[in-house]
């Protein structure tokens, strides 16, 4: 599932390409996607016509705001993603795909595709916008992301230190790529309870996960599998990490083997039980 960096990379790229563009059509191919606003009717309806004022990324949501206060809250999920390309480059799976496409004053098309359909398209006003990101946790970018706010959301959780910073109803953004990243970096237990991490170490961590996700972002996120960026280029990422993906491998810090396991939420947790204690 794409994380902050990933999501970031998109909205930054769909907001250079298409700010300022006007709607003159629209299509909902895969209607199952929407969310709020069900009936493609109403969507193409609300969204026609209307001019793009600007994309940015909540969470792990791309939001178009348009220029009547309405919102395209795109959560891309699995294997959803957003381009932009004229007609004549749309390949066969961008059109097999696509969920729904937004027809540009300009020629061009912005389409959501997504191959297995997990991602979902809610087309929000401002007060459904407020209501539902009003529910979500601190961002880790902003500057309400402190240590102490980070200490704080640690010492009321017993759950693994690593579970909790992936709770996106006190953390947003942080998946399992770069909670994986960040607590090798500080070099935490991910299996730790949460309320056991000191307030040194909570700074230490709360450092680590702002670098790695601003580095991330840099590197335009970490293509895996599915994800790249609104056209078409992929994350270069991946290649600097150093837990996820490297179970078995030497630890990049001690030489020690990196453990592997899924006991602790069920994903792919990678450790080096030399360095994280």
């Amino acid at each position: 599932m794409p994380e902050l960096p990933e999501v970031e990379t998109i909205a930054r790229g769909v907001d250079r390409a298409v700010a300022g563009a006007r709607i003159v059509g629209a299509s909902v191919p895969r209607p199952d996607v929407l969310r709020v606003v069900t009936k493609s009717m109403t969507f193409v309806r609300r969204v026609k016509g209307r001019s793009i004022a600007h994309a940015a990324r909540r969470a792990k949501h791309i939001v178009i705001t348009l220029d009547s206060g309405d919102a395209l809250v795109i959560q891309p999920r699995f294997t959803g993603g957003i381009i932009v390309k004229s007609p004549a480059e749309l390949t066969e799976d961008d059109m097999r795909y696509a969920c729904v496409q937004l027809e540009l004053d300009d020629g061009r098309r912005l389409t959501y595709r997504d191959v297995r359909r997990l991602g979902t398209v809610a087309l929000m006003n401002s007060g459904e916008l407020e209501a539902y990101f009003g529910e979500l946790g601190v961002e880790p970018l902003s500057p309400a992301f402190t240590p102490e706010r980070l200490s704080g959301i640690l010492r009321a959780s017993r759950q693994p230190v690593k579970k909790v910073i992936m709770d996106q109803y006190r953390l947003v953004g942080v998946g399992n790529i770069y909670a994986n990243e960040a607590l090798w970096r500080a070099r935490i237990d991910p299996s730790r309870a949460a309320s056991r991490v000191t307030p040194d170490e909570a700074r230490v961590l709360r450092d680590e996960i702002v670098t790695i996700l601003n580095e991330a972002i840099e590197a335009g996120g970490s293509t895996i599998r599915d994800f790249y960026g609104a056209q078409g280029e992929p994350g270069e990422f991946a290649s600097r990490h150093n837990a996820y993906g490297h179970g078995g491998e030497p630890c990049a810090r001690c030489g020690a083997t990196l453990v592997e396991t899924h006991v602790i939420d069920g994903r792919q947790t990678v450790l080096c039980v030399r360095c994280q204690r």
